[in-house]
């Protein structure tokens, strides 16, 4: 197979699943694992794809955010599981705060039945499943911010701010663009990332929700430090290299394997 018609098998792999792997497409192509690398750095230069530890990911700018019905479509095998390990997290009483995402809404697919749970949230769809009219058991109690929406279906900017620091809570449960070794916890959008700030702010813990192909990625605005995340829940498509730099700067790594449970 010639480099044209593998660069372009793997920009069609990537189109329709949103991340691709190394060893995943070496197997596909029956080449080796150096020739996808080399690829994958061809496919990086021309703007085509971004390149993250163990494969690639469709290519955003750091300014770009992708809206929520896009990012829902992608990984949602990893991001179920990653869901289901926060929900364990979650006691019966508790108070706590999610923040926009895919991933968290999956999370609130899962706390939809248990009224128990006190729910902040700044994030129409994690909203929105929370108090779904049509569900059988009533769900927890919620609360939505105010504030402009972005393309991410978050609430964020100075109104939502308000309305999030009069809350204590006893977890923020927050999904991000982008987990980097150096830059810490960023968003492509200034005022996502300081709504973030906020969410931690008012939280006793900060659990951070991320499936691998957000290693290495790296957004415009910087929110937190590895250093302030108590616990952090990947899935095993993250390499041993990120595994062992994430176990020793956040409190606790969790890593999942999609479909374990289901």
């Amino acid at each position: 197979m010639l480099a044209a018609e593998r660069r372009r098998a793997i920009l069609a792999s990537l189109q329709s699943g949103g991340a691709v792997r190394v060893a995943d497409l070496a197997a596909a192509l029956s080449v080796s694992e150096m020739t996808v690398r080399r690829d994958l750095d061809a496919l990086d230069a021309q703007e085509l794809l971004s390149k993250v530890h163990g494969g690639a990911v469709t290519r955003h700018h750091r300014g770009d955010e992708p809206r929520s019905a896009e990012k829902a479509q992608q990984r949602r095998a990893e991001k179920v599981a990653i869901a289901r390990a926060a929900a364990a997290l979650v006691d019966d009483g508790m108070t706590i705060a999610i923040g926009a995402g895919s991933t968290t809404t999956e999370l609130a697919r899962l706390l939809r039945v248990r009224p128990s749970v006190t729910v902040i949230t700044n994030s129409l769809p994690v909203f929105d499943v929370l108090t779904a009219p049509d569900a059988e058991s009533p769900g927890p109690a919620a609360y939505l911010s105010g504030g402009t929406r972005t393309p991410s279906d978050a609430l964020v900017g100075p109104i939502a701010d308000t309305a999030l620091a009069s809350f204590r809570v006893d977890a923020t449960f927050l999904g991000v663009h982008g987990v980097d070794e150096h830059a810490g916890l960023t968003s492509p959008n200034v005022a996502e990332a300081q709504t973030n700030r906020t969410l931690i702010e008012i939280s006793a813990r900060l659990v951070v929700l991320a499936d691998h192909t957000k290693y290495g990625e790296v957004g415009a605005c910087v929110f937190a430090r590895l250093d302030q995340v108590h616990a952090l829940i990947v899935d095993d498509g993250l390499n041993a290299d990120a595994r062992s730099v994430l176990d020793e700067r956040v409190g606790e790594l969790t890593v999942v394997t999609p479909g374990e449970h289901s």
